[in-house]
């Protein structure tokens, strides 16, 4: 079946938007952009990504809002890396290196073992950098100020972890996992059950459900669905789009400094901020 023109799509209406999440984007970022670009009255998405990921994030629009909890829900597919021998405070690169542990002694067979321990339904807890509420506030927001947060862990199902590729100190890896998964934390425990640490440095979220990636679209190509500015009248000049100032990013400080030339703007009309859902 051939993939739907973008241009046939009634947003109005309701439609499901595919769309490729740019490196550190909010996916509150990305629903902004697209609720200017295209002026639907009701939007949303139906799963965050942290800003270090990139890969599938769903958008509903008009009476397809409805189905968000019902896609949600469904099973998610990622691929990514960990690097074993370091762990940062948030478990990613957003934060710097905390602790180095030796790993070059680690075999093939047990990687793949200690990777087949976290199959089926597992308790996990979430980063202290995430969104998880504690106490009323997000977790993250009490992590960046430097105070302790309690998380409770949380039941998640993990179908598939294949490790399929090691390159140490890197390993690549697929996950199938149920909803609140943090792939994160999944990177803190391995390298835990390995004994020399570990933090996640890339991720890609793949799949939803029946939804994938390859069939996704790109911010830009959305944003080429916008109506042109208005010619200007005779005797009047052309308007122009003024660029707005763009805050730095809450969180990213520190990625920015180590990688800035990934440090992608959101856009004109779209200031940064943390991801707050």
């Amino acid at each position: 079946m051939s993939k739907k023109e973008l241009a046939d799509f009634d947003f109005e209406a309701g439609e499901v938007l595919l769309l490729d999440k740019p490196l550190t984007w909010t996916s509150f970022d990305v629903v902004r952009k697209v609720k200017n670009t295209l002026r639907p009255r009701k939007i949303g998405h139906a799963g965050t990504l942290d800003p270090l990921a990139t890969g599938l994030l769903i958008l509903c629009t008009g009476k397809k809002t409805k189905e968000i909890d019902q896609i949600q829900a469904q099973d998610k597919e990622y691929e990514g890396t960990f690097r074993l021998g370091q762990t940062t405070p948030s478990f990613d690169l957003e934060t710097p290196v905390d602790a180095e542990q030796p790993y070059a002694h680690l075999t093939e067979a047990q990687i793949g073992a200690a990777a087949a321990t976290f199959l089926g339904k597992i308790e996990q807890v979430p980063p202290v950098f995430s969104a998880v509420k504690v106490a009323g506030k997000r977790a993250y927001e009490l992590a960046r100020q430097g105070q302790e947060a309690e998380i409770k862990p949380k039941t998640i199902e993990i179908n598939t972890f294949e490790i399929t590729r090691i390159a140490l100190p890197d390993l690549d890896f697929r996950v199938v996992c149920s909803k609140g998964t943090y792939i994160r934390s999944l990177a803190r425990d391995l390298g835990m059950a390995l004994g020399c640490g570990a933090h996640l440095t890339r991720l890609v979220r793949t799949r939803i459900g029946e939804h994938r990636l390859a069939d996704a679209w790109t911010v830009a190509e959305v944003q080429a669905l916008r109506p042109p500015r208005p010619e200007a009248t005779e005797g009047q000049p052309p308007r122009e789009r003024h660029e707005r100032p763009r805050p730095a990013r809450v969180g990213l400080d520190f990625y920015a400094s180590q990688q800035p030339d990934q440090l992608a703007p959101a856009g004109p009309d779209l200031p940064l901020r943390p991801e707050s859902a």
